[in-house]
């Protein structure tokens, strides 16, 4: 059989990623302090981008198709690209028709929409220029690094070079914690020192504020901030010594290596726990960033409930047509008309991204409070189990954008703030074949059943499974297990003996 080649001509369909997709897809994830710095980066590197400010809106660019700017994928599917007001008035009308009148339903879900995108014209970064939209925490001076509340101390402390380029050299050798892990030899050898002068300056650091920093591991810190309190008696230092029977709550031992009774024992782990085991922690990050929710959700008067978009995490942009149409009438260099094309397709493409990001998180959101009406009415024991492909298939969206929707975005309840992750739960089986019950819902029964038990009393992980089951969970025991750790609950011997010596040491 003789080996010829051959042209052959075949057609075959595929999904090409663009630039634009995959940059409109991430836009998804982003969370809204991430979506504000890259909003920001494309105003610097697009000169037709500006910030919507008060009372802007009539220069957003004319609605264009995928197609007009050369743009093919299923992202779009060819649908036409609304402005923001064009936007305003799809959602307000077309979300109170989402879920049909039907009686075995949750109640039509319709907030006013549209006055949420003329509200949100005031500027996405939490109304700026506007005289109600001030904020106190705005004022709020950031915490130092550690780093630089400890280099403070030690300017203060050493006046001799040597002795305070020690210090700095230890200082750097922190970690987020406030332990210092290095081996003194090895600073030592590193600044050519003698390692007892090493020793006397770490000496020095470890009287420091906050009590616990400089220290060389769990045990040291707490016997630092002890030593601060004239706490750290003979008992105490004993305790220190044999925390890993306190971790195993191994009482009696503890009294016996102490020399004391249950009444002193409890009330030395009554300071143990008063103490910070992580001293730096505060200082890590500067002052932390308060959770912003994404979706808003609040009880309506039908008795359903009013989905809103925060209009604080809505940063609006416009294309500055004005100036593109100044600049187009001067331009005569190709490269220079091809720049412009580009930055105004870039623009276009951004506005219309950014529009679209909106519309599915909504989607997304009341799809969820849809299926979690009886957690937001009951609470968690009434939190349904939920999966990704549920809610996918409800909204007739992807899967893997449902997940990228939900990564990192917030929704603010009347029952606290949630991230959207929190309502998509594993199923637990229900015994005698009903209705499946959500694992969240699981453990918090475990946990009120714990909660609620008595010295003589403490329940094994079996005797959980039997109490579950007879309220209808059919659980296995390895899987109380697994909840009953990841929620830190020690097993029930160490319950027992806890519980037992703190009825012994109050009677």
């Amino acid at each position: 059989m003789a080996l010829t080649a051959k042209l052959q001509l075949r057609q075959s369909q595929s999904l090409v990623m663009t630039p634009q997709l995959m940059q409109s897809i991430r836009l998804l994830q982003l969370t809204y302090l991430e979506l504000e710095r890259f909003v920001d980066e494309e105003i610097e590197r697009n000169p037709l981008l500006d910030r919507a400010e008060p009372g802007d809106g009539a220069d957003f660019i004319e609605p264009v198709t995928a197609e007009e700017l050369g743009l093919e994928g299923e992202w779009f599917d060819g649908e036409p690209a609304f402005s923001a007001e064009a936007i305003a008035e799809k959602l307000g009308s077309s979300l109170e028709n989402l879920f049909p009148d039907d009686p075995g339903t949750t109640q039509p879900l319709g907030p006013d929409l549209a006055a949420q995108w003329k509200s949100a014209g005031n500027g996405g970064s939490g109304g700026q220029g506007r005289p109600d939209s001030f904020d106190m925490d705005d004022m709020a001076a950031a915490l130092p690094s550690l780093g630089t509340h400890v280099g403070e101390q030690i300017a203060l402390t050493f006046s001799d070079p040597v002795r305070l380029a020690t210090a700095r050299a230890l200082a750097d050798e922190l970690d987020e914690a406030g332990y210092l892990l290095a081996d003194i030899a090895e600073v030592a050898a590193r600044l050519g020192v003698p390692e007892a002068d090493v020793r006397q300056v770490l000496q020095t650091c470890r009287t420091f504020s906050p009590a616990g920093i400089f220290a060389c591991g769990l045990a040291d810190c707490l016997a630092l901030q002890l030593a601060e309190r004239d706490r750290l008696d003979p008992a105490m230092q004993a305790l220190l010594e044999n925390l890993d029977l306190l971790a195993r709550r191994d009482f009696a031992q503890l009294e016996k290596l102490c020399g004391v009774d249950e009444e002193d024992l409890l009330a030395m782990l009554s300071e143990i726990r008063a103490l910070d085991p992580r001293p730096g922690q505060a200082f890590a990050g500067g002052a932390g960033n308060a959770i912003v929710a994404d979706v808003e959700v609040r009880a309506a008067g039908d008795g359903g409930w009013a989905v809103e978009i925060n209009a604080e995490t809505l940063p609006r942009v416009l294309v500055n047509q004005v100036y593109h149409a100044e600049v187009s009438r001067r331009v005569r260099n190709p490269a220079e008309r091809e720049f412009l094309t580009q930055c105004l397709q870039s623009a276009t493409w951004l506005t219309r991204s950014l529009d679209q990001r909106t519309r599915t998180i909504l989607k997304v959101a009341t799809e969820i409070v849809r299926q979690q009406d009886a957690f937001l009415v009951h609470g968690v024991r009434h939190l349904k189990p939920l999966n990704l492909r549920t809610v996918a298939e409800a909204i007739g969206m992807h899967e893997s954008t449902v997940s990228r929707v939900t990564a990192n975005k917030y929704m603010l309840t009347p029952r606290g703030v949630f991230e959207l992750r929190y309502f998509f739960t594993p199923a637990i089986p229900a015994a005698g074949g009903g209705e499946a019950h959500s694992s969240e819902s699981v453990r918090d029964r475990i946990r009120a059943m714990i909660a609620a038990e008595m010295p003589a009393a403490v329940l094994s992980d079996d005797a959980i499974v039997d109490v579950l089951r007879d309220s209808g969970i059919d659980i296995a025991r390895r899987t109380v297990a697994k909840y009953r750790e990841a929620m830190s609950i020690p097993s029930s011997v160490q319950r027992r003996r806890e519980k037992q010596a703190v009825a012994r040491a109050g009677g």
